[in-house]
């Protein structure tokens, strides 16, 4: 059996706050994993549209050679305003998108996109038509984000924005798909792997993104992306 490599390219997307993408799998290495990220994604494949909800742990890679994904990476906080669902609904989950639209309009977008010279550009329209219908994200969810990115605690980010504890945590359900503990996890993770993929030792890595020590960024690294931190060092 092959292995596969991924074949990624992103680009900024004319929606706020997004990233459009395409992988296509390769002979090669095997892929990583997906890792949480906070983040949700509108996906199509092989003539299906789906949605990728917010994940809290390692999600396995499509390991079949030659199947090419395109997708729009939405910001924490974004997506479930856009696709009018709560975000916890779709923690850990893939789901078609006839599942939370109306099956005709879902399969009239994916034979868009997968009639179209330029498939990214074709899903990124589709995006970009419902927002322009939607209500934008409450501002507020900025601010969290920003706050628990930056390394405050729970309790200074739901003073700096203006809630109540349990309010907070209602709004991360929503919004996230998370309460704000979790949240902050794995955005801690993400800042802790872009600073050791810079070549800075682990236990300064540890140190400058808020972890205890180096054991204990070792140990978040293996809950949330099922593998040693070397591993994953060695193979991204």
């Amino acid at each position: 059996m092959a292995e596969v490599v991924s074949g990624y390219r992103e680009r900024r997307s004319r929606l706020a706050d997004a990233v459009v993408w395409t992988n296509t799998n390769i002979t090669g290495t095997t892929a990583l994993p997906v890792l949480p990220d906070g983040c949700m994604d509108l996906l199509w494949s092989d003539g299906r549209l789906l949605v990728a909800g917010p994940d809290t742990r390692a999600y396995p890679a499509d390991g079949r050679v030659g199947t090419r994904w395109v997708g729009i990476r939405f910001a924490p906080g974004y997506a479930p305003a856009l696709l009018g669902v709560p975000a916890h609904e779709l923690r850990n989950r893939r789901v078609e998108l006839a599942e939370l639209w109306p099956a005709a309009t879902a399969r009239r977008f994916a034979e868009q996109v997968g009639a179209a010279r330029d498939q990214p550009a074709a899903l990124e329209a589709i995006a970009l038509r419902r927002a322009y219908d939607t209500e934008p994200p409450d501002p507020v969810l900025r601010r969290i984000v920003g706050a628990l990115d930056a390394g405050w605690s729970v309790a200074a980010t739901a003073e700096a924005a203006g809630l109540g504890a349990r309010v907070l945590h209602r709004r991360s359900l929503a919004a996230f798909g998370y309460g704000p503990k979790t949240l902050a996890r794995i955005l801690r993770l993400q800042r802790a792997l872009a600073v050791a993929r810079s070549g800075v030792p682990l236990a300064d890595t540890a140190f400058r993104t808020g972890f205890a020590d180096q054991a204990h960024l070792a140990r978040d690294v293996r809950e949330l992306a099922g593998m040693p931190l070397s591993e994953l060092l060695a193979r991204s």
